[in-house]
């Protein structure tokens, strides 16, 4: 399964994703976490992982992900960057950080002033996603980009499911609304999860948004802010996420 976690900036989707993948290790699943975030450095922190060479410097840089972006559309083809198939244990080894049965992979960064936009890495994105093989008990949870970029690239087109992290803020339910709108012209749907606080705030945003699709409510904790002040690791203590871990199980057992 294919999990893609999104939101605004801010809403705590690595954190979610962070604490979702250990969750899911924990319940005896092996988890790739793919870091398809361009602009945080954050993700390996809250994992405990050392950062992995980037999949776009295994294919030789920006440049050479751009050159073959190009090369697809100068031939009237549709540019595919990436047209391997890997599973997890295929990944070279120099682009994965692995500690016991959790994985984090690095789509690439933005470094240098000047450089150009995170388009080569949307593309790159979405076609490592749709030829990710996995096993019957492999879990890939994705981190995304703050906003919309992602589903402007089509990066959704080989999910399975799509959790959208809300914040107490009208941007966040406005973003919502315009993610889940997209998500459906992709033929996705989307799930939310509350995040950072309290239980009332949460009450008023589901009635905005539908409680229906609410699967998992974070309350604002201090362990997590005192952690991410420090550059601490997470772990499945830091929070209760049983609601959206058992929500995942369940879709994996074909339920709703």
């Amino acid at each position: 399964m294919k999990i893609l976690v999104c939101g605004k900036g801010g809403s705590g989707k690595s954190t979610i994703a962070s604490l979702l993948a250990k969750d899911l290790k924990t319940k005896g699943y092996r988890v790739l976490v793919v870091d398809a975030d361009e602009s945080n450095y954050g993700l390996s922190v809250q994992l405990g992982l050392e950062d992995p060479k980037e999949l776009m410097d295994q294919l030789g840089g920006k440049k050479a992900v751009v050159d073959k972006m190009w090369a697809g559309r100068s031939a009237g083809e549709k540019a595919v960057i990436f047209s391997e198939s890997w599973g997890i244990d295929e990944i070279p080894s120099e682009c994965v950080s692995k500690k016991d049965n959790l994985y984090l992979l690095q789509i690439g960064k933005v470094k240098h002033f000047g450089e150009g936009c995170a388009c080569p890495m949307g593309g790159l994105s979405r076609d490592f996603l749709n030829r990710l093989k996995l096993g019957l008990k492999d879990i890939a949870v994705i981190d995304t980009e703050a906003g919309v970029e992602h589903l402007g690239r089509s990066v959704e087109s080989g999910i399975d499911v799509i959790l959208l992290v809300l914040d107490p803020s009208y941007e966040s339910i406005r973003l919502s609304e315009k993610i889940s709108a997209m998500a459906k012209e992709a033929g996705k749907s989307v799930h939310f999860v509350l995040n950072k606080m309290d239980k009332a705030t949460a009450d008023k945003i589901s009635d905005k948004i539908g409680k229906e699709r609410v699967i998992g409510f974070v309350p604002f904790t201090s362990s997590i802010q005192e952690k991410g002040l420090s550059g601490e690791e997470l772990d499945t203590t830091t929070a209760d996420i049983t609601d959206i871990t058992n929500f995942i199980l369940n879709v994996m057992q074909g339920g709703a």
